[in-house]
């Protein structure tokens, strides 16, 4: 019992680092969470007594477990991967400051236009950037997982950082400079000023939004485009509450007292250059909001 209760807490002193894993890998909560406790099970039957690196261990359990989950959902679908957008699980703090408890998660700065991104990308791609690019994990290591050499294992990660460097500008480390454009923009789509909206808005701005089942996601791409449907949603709007959305300048949209979107900007040269949104009802009332003080 001492034996075990020692392994636990071992455990638990990664839980938050294999936490923050999973959610990149899979890009929802409730999955990473389970993930986790897969792992943690896997943990409990294993003779890891010439185990030396236990953290290192549990980031490869971690990495099959959420690639076996990947494969599964990819399974299930029946569309391909660029035909629908699915928005990963936003974690939404207060202007203020970032929640403790998502510190983890966030602690590189993994901005919600990211893990969309990372969302296209086949499973085996997904877990060799993911683990190399953003946890240093070795190739050597990511191979076995994969069931490729080392070298493939490489290629497959490079191939997932040219689509997620091609897809994904460099954002606006500054959040006063970003909640400054995005007020300007959402004062703009309030007073349906389209010339200002535009002003905002990068001649490339792309906006993805994610619906729910019902109404599957979309891509708008084009200030033009992007300006028209901004000045329409807002009037359905009838108040935004500012927020930080996975660390960056975001907006909470509220009608008759229950969320209608959240909103995650990416801002770039002083100009918003995507804009991801949920707007999925079901996923939305599961969002805790108290954060917001709204």
């Amino acid at each position: 019992m001492i034996e075990k209760d020692f392994l636990a807490e071992r455990f638990e002193s990664h839980r938050s680092h294999l936490r923050a894993v999973a959610y990149r890998m899979l890009g929802s909560l409730s999955e990473a969470d389970d993930a986790v406790q897969e792992a943690w099970l896997k943990l409990s039957r294993a003779d890891t007594d010439d185990v030396g690196n236990l953290g290192g261990w549990l980031t490869t359990v971690v990495g099959r477990v959420c690639l076996d989950m990947l494969r599964s959902r990819a399974a299930r679908r029946e569309e391909s991967l660029e035909d629908r957008v699915r928005m990963p699980d936003p974690i939404i703090s207060g202007v203020h400051g970032v929640d403790p408890e998502h510190q983890a998660l966030l602690a590189d700065s993994i901005g919600l236009a990211l893990l969309v991104v990372l969302e296209t990308l086949p499973p085996a791609e997904r877990l060799a950037f993911v683990l190399h690019d953003l946890f240093a994990v070795p190739f050597e290591e990511i191979a076995p997982i994969v069931d490729r050499t080392p070298t493939a294992a490489r290629q497959l990660a490079s191939r997932a950082r040219r689509r997620v460097q091609g897809a994904t500008p460099t954002p606006e480390p500054d959040l006063t400079r970003q909640r400054e454009v995005v007020d300007a923009f959402l004062a703009a789509a309030r007073g349906g000023d389209l010339a200002a909206l535009v002003a905002v808005l990068d001649p490339d701005v792309v906006v993805r939004s994610d619906a729910g089942a019902l109404q599957p996601g979309r891509i708008v791409r084009g200030a033009i485009a992007v300006a028209n449907g901004a000045s329409t949603f807002a009037r359905l709007a009838q108040f935004t509450l500012p927020a930080l959305v996975n660390g960056g300048i975001g907006a909470v949209a509220v009608s008759d007292g229950r969320p209608i979107s959240v909103a995650a900007f990416t801002i770039s040269g002083g100009k918003v250059v995507a804009l991801d949104i949920l707007a999925d009802p079901e996923r939305l009332a599961t969002l805790d909001l108290t954060v917001l003080g709204g």
